[in-house]
């Protein structure tokens, strides 16, 4: 049996940067992840001047690539709305391997498959042990599965999914295009140019949504590169997209479960206006780890459901 004080199930932001608190304040973490790092995750890799605060990144140290906008084009049935801002691209392949070494934590890939309590303590698979337990693997999460469904249960209205690629483009438009509610989408597409060449475009919208238009994903996807191609953004470029789901952070009902927890995309998080996810990870992942250091209660109730001030306040 390997022991630890804190198990974190998830290496990503959430999981890297609640083991990063928790390491500074003397505990022994141990993060499990089914990958190894650094590994490949589709996002679209948005961050705010807020969320680089809270991680309290240097860019100047760090290691990965950063696309800064001064100016955010949105575009709503015709309407263009070029948006004085200051945000940031990364590529999740550098940011979260970046955050995961800075987090001083053992890593060990893992896939986990059974949590049980005993005695006051969470094992894992019959291998590892610890006093607390954080789930911290995004929608699929195996501590929110077994722990907290019954008591936290997600519904279609808030699941949200999405259709997008990123891949090495030489890109000639340098900033970044957000069209809503297109072609009758319960959301919106982007176009996100990103450090060293890379460029990520997709599109989501609410699942619901789609059901009830009788119209699926790929139906957007190709209405989607098809204006790609015509706006000139991206030409002659053979598309090999990939989808996933997640959820809207509407009311949470409990994301403690006695010294269980779920932050992150586990609790689902994402904004409702553009569901944006590793600005609230990163939050939830500080306030968790502030509570099993001083024992004060755990909530996510104070993280913004809303984007838009966070992009409106910083022009």
């Amino acid at each position: 049996m390997i022991y630890a004080d804190v198990l974190i199930v998830g290496a990503g932001p959430a999981g890297s940067t609640a083991a990063w608190k928790l390491v500074q304040g003397g505990k022994r973490v141990i993060i499990l992840d089914k990958y190894s790092f650094p590994r490949s995750k589709l996002c679209a890799g948005w961050i705010t001047p807020k969320t680089v605060k809270d991680l309290e990144l240097d860019f100047s140290v760090y290691t990965g690539s950063v696309q800064e906008y001064k100016r955010l084009h949105f575009y709503l049935k015709g309407l263009h709305v070029p948006l004085p801002t200051k945000q940031y691209s990364i590529r999740r392949f550098e940011l979260d391997n970046f955050l995961l070494q800075r987090s001083g934590a053992e890593f060990i890939q893992h896939k986990v498959e059974k949590v049980e309590v005993v005695e006051e303590r969470f094992i894992v698979d019959g291998k590892f042990s610890a006093k607390y337990l954080i789930g911290a693997g995004g929608t699929n999460c195996p501590v929110y599965h077994q722990l907290f469904k019954e008591i936290n249960p997600r519904t279609i209205d808030d699941e949200i999914t999405t259709m997008e690629e990123e891949f090495m483009y030489d890109w000639k438009d340098p900033e970044c295009r957000l069209w809503f509610m297109e072609n009758g989408l319960s959301g919106y597409s982007w176009y996100v140019p990103k450090g060293n060449g890379y460029l990520n475009v997709g599109i989501g919208g609410t699942l619901i949504g789609m059901k009830k238009s009788g119209r699926t994903i790929k139906y957007y996807w190709e209405k989607f590169v098809s204006k790609l191609e015509k706006l000139g953004l991206v030409v002659d470029y053979k598309f090999s997209p990939k989808g996933h789901n997640y959820f809207l952070g509407r009311k949470v009902k409990r994301v403690q479960n006695g010294n269980a927890f779920i932050v992150g995309d586990a609790v689902g998080l994402a904004t409702l206006d553009m569901g944006e996810g590793i600005g609230p990870s990163v939050q939830s992942a500080l306030f968790v780890a502030k509570s099993i250091l001083s024992g004060s209660e755990f909530s996510v109730s104070s993280i913004s459901k809303y984007s838009i001030p966070h992009i409106i306040l910083r022009r």
